[in-house]
């Protein structure tokens, strides 16, 4: 490290910066800085203010727009306005701002000087490790963009593979459906006939047991008289079947044989109830009382008898004092509904075989076509990562995909880079969208020192909120800090390696001093 040797104050009025030392020559003429006017010297620093722009005052409060220069010999040089000279504060860290307040000020330079350099000391280390970092996730990076270039035009050749197989597939599952959907047609055809030939027959004999209840007499012909008993085949719905309605559903004729009531059956099957009633299969008749008998006082059973019998009880003895049999337990067979009368039939075995084929080719078809959309979404992907603008070196490839959190006390912070930025209640709630990836925003010498997140939800009457990301050097990748600077627009800081820039060559100290 080049060592400094102990400063030496060059000659300038009090409160002159040595860059401006060449406009305060001693004996000479002093020309105010904004050329307004020119004093003789002996009026600089007399604590009155005789230029506009107040250098003539630059070591006196005179001057209410004048600045004094503390030279902070050991740290850092800065100015302060005139108004603080002498204010009993000591504002300079060399205590040359009160030269005559009385203020009792201690040098602090050196010391503010040792913790600024430990704290650049750190700094730069911290820098250069970021960079030898950084240096790594571009050799990973230029690796992996040569990967994944090299995967995609592989997959691209497979792809045209398996468009050809595609189609090929396609060709097959179509040649297998058209013989699979003849032969289906031919059953349902088949099954349609069969369930019209079972209909007719039910209508004829549906018919025929008409016929006979229609035939009181029993004389082999259906007269007028008898189907008027049928009051349900009234036309005009006035509770009365006409001698006229009856004929005009026989066709006129005022009796017909069975051979006939063909002709009339059509008019009236759609409205005629039968006269036969059946018994409902749940229904139990109750058992016949003889009213001379009375029946045995169940209230006059006493418990203990009821104990009694229910030991004494055997079912044989049972079987024997009635002189009966009893019957078995009724087990009651599903009836077969209108619904599975009419399922249609299983395919027989040339159709069943057909179908299988045909089936097959369509999984096999679908096989393919399915591993032809993966393969065109990986390709998608692959495509969208490698258009993202990583960096002149692409050093910020390693941050895709990856997603960084933050918890402060009340929301859980998460930061997806080029993807999205999102806040959540800490103790449960919906997720708000902070803004998706737009661009970088940086500087014009270092776009990469900002990124720019848009079109988040939007705010309750007002903007759609955003989010700036500040990336600064750091060994780690983290978000140390996030606030609101603006309603709806957020900051995040996020440290990473890959804005770590190359360390300068020099072990010179931090600051350069003026007196030298």
């Amino acid at each position: 490290m080049l060592h400094l040797g102990t400063p030496v104050e060059i000659q300038r009025p009090r409160g002159v910066p040595l860059t401006k030392k060449q406009f305060y020559v001693e004996n000479k003429p002093f020309t105010c800085l904004d050329g307004s006017r020119t004093i003789s010297f002996d009026r600089v620093n007399d604590d009155y203010c005789d230029c506009k722009d107040g250098s003539d005052e630059p070591g006196t409060a005179a001057c209410p727009n004048g600045s004094f220069h503390c030279t902070n010999a050991g740290y850092r040089p800065m100015f302060i306005p005139s108004s603080r000279i002498n204010d009993g504060i000591c504002d300079c860290c060399d205590t040359t701002d009160e030269y005559n307040s009385g203020a009792k000020c201690e040098n602090t330079c050196k010391e503010l000087g040792r913790k600024e350099r430990e704290v650049l000391q750190k700094m730069a280390e911290i820098t250069k490790e970021g960079f030898l970092l950084k240096q790594h996730l571009i050799e990973e990076a230029k690796k992996g963009q040569q990967e994944k270039q090299s995967k995609v035009t592989d997959m691209q050749g497979n792809k045209k593979q398996l468009d050809e197989k595609v189609e090929v597939l396609r060709t097959v599952k179509e040649t297998a459906e058209q013989p699979e959907k003849e032969a289906k047609e031919r059953h349902l055809k088949a099954w349609e006939e069969q369930k019209a030939a079972i209909r007719l027959e039910k209508d004829k004999a549906k018919m025929a047991e008409a016929f006979l209840e229609l035939d009181d007499n029993a004389d082999g012909f259906v007269s007028v008289s008898e189907l008027q008993s049928h009051a349900e085949l009234d036309a005009d719905a006035d509770g009365t079947l006409t001698e006229t309605e009856a004929q005009g559903l026989m066709g006129g004729a005022e009796q017909v044989d069975t051979s006939t009531f063909e002709s009339v059956w059509p008019n009236i099957k759609d409205k005629y109830h039968s006269e036969v009633m059946e018994t409902p299969p749940d229904e139990v008749k109750e058992p016949v009382v003889d009213n001379d008998s009375e029946p045995y006082p169940e209230d006059d059973i006493s418990e203990e008898e009821d104990e009694e019998d229910e030991d004494d009880y055997h079912e044989d003895d049972d079987k024997v004092s009635c002189g009966c049999v009893q019957a078995p337990p009724t087990i009651k067979t599903p009836e077969k509904n209108h619904e599975d009368e009419e399922a249609m039939p299983s395919y027989d075995a040339d159709t069943q075989a057909l179908i299988d084929a045909a089936q097959k080719a369509r999984d096999d078809f679908e096989e393919a076509e399915k591993a032809l959309r993966e393969m065109d979404d990986q390709i998608r992907n692959i495509e969208k990562e490698l258009s993202f603008d990583f960096g002149p070196d692409a050093e910020f490839t390693y941050l895709y995909s990856q997603c960084y959190e933050l918890t402060t006390g009340e929301y859980i912070y998460r930061l997806c880079p080029f993807n999205r930025v999102s806040q959540k209640p800490k103790y449960g709630g919906s997720e708000t969208n902070l803004g998706t990836w737009g661009s970088w925003s940086g500087p014009e010498n270092n776009k990469y020192l900002l990124m720019k997140y848009d079109h988040g939800t939007g705010c309750w009457q007002g903007p759609n909120r955003s989010t700036t990301v500040k990336l600064t050097c750091g060994k780690e990748t983290v978000v140390t800090s996030t606030s609101e600077p603006s309603r709806c627009e957020y900051l995040i800081e996020f440290t990473t390696p890959a804005v770590c820039q190359e360390p300068a060559n020099t072990d010179l100290s931090p600051h350069d001093h003026e007196e030298l």
